[in-house]
């Protein structure tokens, strides 16, 4: 069972940045994918960004595109999403996710994350 904890979120203007965390429990991080979601009140949990396991390859969605950054350091079994930027419209509470399925292919649909964290809010003032 992994289990995942994010941190960061919090008030910000639009314009601001926010980075978030999500830490994972095991030594094993390094195994699988991971991705971040977003759920806005009264709005089906959405697909964000992901990375591959050595955080060589990153996906988008399009929403996002340039303005958020996906990473990981597998030394310490975080993953992270730097969000400059931020507009009203990113207002949603952020889970963290773990892919421990084979395969190389970065997803985006929720149904294929197998691990999940409690989320952080992040809410964008304008």
């Amino acid at each position: 069972q992994v289990q995942l904890v994010e941190s960061g979120g919090g008030l910000v203007q639009a314009g601001g940045s926010l980075r978030l965390s999500c830490a994972a429990s095991q030594r094993i991080f390094s195994s699988y994918q991971m991705g971040w979601f977003r759920q806005a009140p009264g709005k089906e949990r959405e697909f964000v960004a992901a990375i591959s396991r050595t955080g060589s390859s990153t996906d988008y969605a399009d929403s996002v595109k340039g303005r958020f950054t996906i990473s990981r350091d597998n030394a310490v079994d975080t993953l992270y999403l730097q969000m400059n930027s931020l507009k009203p419209e990113d207002t949603a509470v952020y889970y963290c996710a773990a892919d421990v399925r084979f395969g190389s292919i970065l997803r985006h649909l929720k149904e294929e994350y197998d691990y999940w964290g409690q989320g952080t809010q992040v809410t964008v003032s304008s």
